[in-house]
């Protein structure tokens, strides 16, 4: 099941009708902080995943 382009549009515009442009921003300024948080803390999971392994290899 895709959307087309008519469907998008239409989300687009309800979502400005229902919220309105200025809190529609802030809605995307927030979702768009709470991804980059999100990745940022993968990478600090992954980085210490990778450093307790070769520390568990060195100690074998």
């Amino acid at each position: 099941m895709r959307l087309g382009t008519m469907e998008i549009i239409l989300i687009v515009v309800l979502a400005l009708v229902l919220f309105g442009g200025k809190k529609l921003a802030g809605v995307g300024k927030a979702l768009g902080q709470s991804i980059r948080d999100f990745k940022k803390e993968m990478k600090a999971e992954d980085k210490n995943a990778q450093t307790e392994e070769k520390a568990e290899e060195k100690a074998e």
